[in-house]
This record gives C-alpha cells, sequence and structure tokens, in this order.
C-alpha cells in the first residue's frame, strides 16, 4: 500500500533532477492557473454549498462536518477542473512521462529541437486521449455528485468521493507512461486493476498533494513523474506481456 506513497514522493524529488527540471515549466505553470482559478471559485462559492448540503438535522454537527465538507468540496473543484487542463497539458504531461523515464533508466534525454518535434506531432492523439478519458470519468462522476444533494445520504458522499478520486487520479496520471508505450486507455485500467491498492494509494497522495497550500503547485507534475516511478516498478513487465500477446 505504501508503495504508491513512495513513488509520489520519488516523483516530487525527480523534478529538481537537471536532466528534467526543463520539462517542468508548463505542467507547472498550467498547474499554478488551475489552483489559481479554483481558490477564487471556492471563496466565493463554498459557504452557499454547505448550506444546501448540510441536513437540517445535523445543523447540531455542522462544527464537525464542516471540515469534511470543506476537504470535499475543493477536491470535487480541484478534481473537475484538473480534468479539464489536463486536456490542455497532456502533451507536455506525456513528453514529462517520456523524460523521466529515460532518466530512470539511464538513457540519454534527446535535444530540444528533436523534442519541439515529437511535441507538435503528439498534440492531437494526446488530446483527443485526454478527452475520452475526460468522458468516461464524467459518466461516472455524474451519477456520484448526485448523493451530496440527497439528504441523509450526502454524508457519506465525502467518502465515496474521496475513494473515487484516488483510483480516477491514479487512472489520469498512470496513463501518460503506459500511452507513451502506445497502451490504450481501456487497457491502462485493466492493468491498474491488478495493482488496486498501490494504485489507490498513489491516488490518494495525489489528490492530498493538491490540498497543500503551494506544494498543489507541483502537484501535475509530481503525479506524473510519479506515475512513470509507479509504472516502471509495477506496472512495466504486466505492460510488456500484454503487448506481446497481441
Amino acid at each position: 500500500m505504501f508503495h504508491g506513497i513512495r513513488c509520489l514522493l520519488t516523483g516530487v524529488k525527480l523534478l529538481g533532477e537537471s536532466g528534467i527540471r526543463r520539462f517542468v515549466a508548463i505542467p507547472l505553470l498550467i498547474n499554478i492557473a488551475i489552483f489559481a482559478a479554483v481558490l477564487w471559485f471556492g471563496i466565493q462559492w463554498f459557504d452557499q454549498f454547505l448550506l444546501k448540503m448540510l441536513p437540517g438535522w445535523l445543523e447540531w454537527a455542522e462544527f464537525i462536518l464542516w471540515p469534511l465538507f470543506a476537504i470535499t468540496y475543493f477536491l470535487v473543484v480541484f478534481y473537475l477542473f484538473a480534468l479539464l487542463m489536463n486536456v490542455i497539458a497532456a502533451p507536455f504531461n506525456g513528453l514529462l512521462a517520456e523524460k523521466v523515464e529515460q532518466h530512470l533508466r539511464g538513457e540519454q534525454i534527446k535535444d530540444s529541437g528533436s523534442t519541439n518535434m515529437q511535441l507538435v506531432k503528439e498534440i492531437p492523439r494526446s488530446i483527443g486521449n485526454e478527452i475520452g478519458k475526460l468522458v468516461y470519468f464524467l459518466l461516472r462522476s455524474l451519477p456520484l455528485l448526485l448523493l451530496f444533494v440527497i439528504p441523509g445520504v450526502n454524508v457519506i458522499a465525502p467518502f465515496l468521493w474521496l475513494l473515487f478520486s484516488a483510483w480516477m487520479l491514479s487512472l489520469e496520471y498512470l496513463d501518460y507512461p503506459l500511452g507513451n508505450h502506445n497502451i490504450r486507455f481501456k487497457t491502462t485500467r485493466a492493468l491498474v486493476r491488478r495493482q488496486r491498492l498501490k494504485c489507490l494509494s498513489f491516488g490518494a497522495m495525489v489528490a492530498g498533494l493538491t490540498m497543500i497550500p503551494l506544494i498543489n503547485f507541483i502537484a501535475m507534475p509530481a503525479a506524473v513523474a510519479g506515475a512513470t516511478v509507479l509504472y516502471l516498478e509495477t506496472l512495466a513487465t504486466d505492460a510488456e506481456a500484454f503487448k506481446a500477446s497481441q
């Protein structure tokens, strides 16, 4: 279980490596934009959200439930914004995953000229893949979000959302290193299920990282780097076996 957490922490350390730093800049700027927008949105709307979501018969427990609803609210908003922004950042995240993998394998990282050409070629495929993932996630998240408006049931909705977010974030970021090896998202889901606990712990750690002020600015690139570590240590063998069987 702690394997996924260790992989994300390793990903954070990798962002400072000399061969990796230059590929972090754009995902980092995109992440800053995400959280600036989310912070403004959250401050504007959270009080109204809490008043609507908390049943009248639980007002006496507001001081206990307020932190839980606050964490869940911001996690939901961060998550939805992150999904949309990942569409924009997808080509850069895929490139970052590739460079991290080259670094970890001890391979030479390619020069910027070939990298720029590769990035341009990858944009249509990456964005198309992200839109497909976005549709997949939204179809499963919308029914879960409905639980937040059902009195009584919405008390357990935050816990279900936390579990759902951990699972979806693990899929989101592991798809970058797996996608670089021509593994489709459907196969990614099957591979991740085989290592469910490790991947859930990774996704939960990513979700937690997004909730820490200032640290959350590096959440996206750190998650990409950490997912690449998790792929190499846990999923690479299964991925290669799947490709060999095709």
